[in-house]
């Protein structure tokens, strides 16, 4: 007789990955640790709505491949999620992996430069109650992330950093702010030095994409 799966403990971090860099991956590893995490997955974004129009976004293929290779050998784990499901907007994918995924724990991951597009985002309190909530640290964006829209509502429901690893006992809305090493490389900056960083990337790359499925 098999024996009944048990609860993992999964973050999620979205974003275009436009490319992954050994920033995402240093602060997603610390993230695992602090929060207790069995997996974090790195929800790769067909399009985000609020970057409409931008010129510089890669094809799909070398963006999931490029998480992929970030990925490899840790804990993360790089998804196409969003594009398999159709989903759009970022409570419709909680939505729909919370469907798929009955039996897991989900909690999500935004970097602290995203809190002051928070209350821009579609159903954006519904969405803070649908899972818990980690902010991660940006350089120059955590003080501004406290002072952001959306905090005015959502300062009632914050956690206490030291308290991380119980965010599956918590009944959301809860945000918590990680106090994490932070990594100053970004994907804009290595754009710059490199435009065509796409055209080298393995699109065919599976190395990491196997959850979900």
């Amino acid at each position: 007789m098999l024996a009944a799966c048990s609860m993992k403990r999964i973050g999620l971090l979205g974003g275009s990955f436009n490319p992954a860099h050994e920033g995402h991956r240093q602060l997603s590893v610390a993230a695992i640790d602090a929060l207790g995490l069995d997996e974090l997955w790195w929800l790769v974004s067909p399009g985000n709505p609020l970057k409409e129009g931008s010129g510089d976004m890669a094809p799909y293929e070398a963006r999931l491949a490029s998480a992929e290779e970030m990925a490899a050998g840790s804990a993360i784990r790089a998804s196409d999620f969003e594009r398999r499901s159709e989903t759009r907007y970022t409570i419709d994918t909680l939505r729909a992996l919370m469907r798929e995924f009955p039996d897991d724990r989900f909690i999500w991951l935004m970097g602290s430069d995203t809190v002051a597009e928070f209350h821009r985002w579609k159903d954006w309190r519904k969405l803070a109650g649908l899972v818990p909530i980690a902010v991660l640290p940006r350089p120059g964006y955590d003080e501004p992330a406290l002072a952001a829209r959306a905090m005015g509502w959502l300062s009632r429901f914050v956690r206490p950093a030291g308290h991380a690893k119980d965010w599956t006992e918590w009944s959301p809305p809860a945000i918590l702010f990680l106090r994490l090493p932070t990594n100053p490389t970004s994907a804009t900056a290595l754009r710059a030095l490199d435009p065509n960083w796409h055209s080298r990337t393995r699109s065919g790359a599976s190395g990491s994409r196997t959850t979900p499925t």
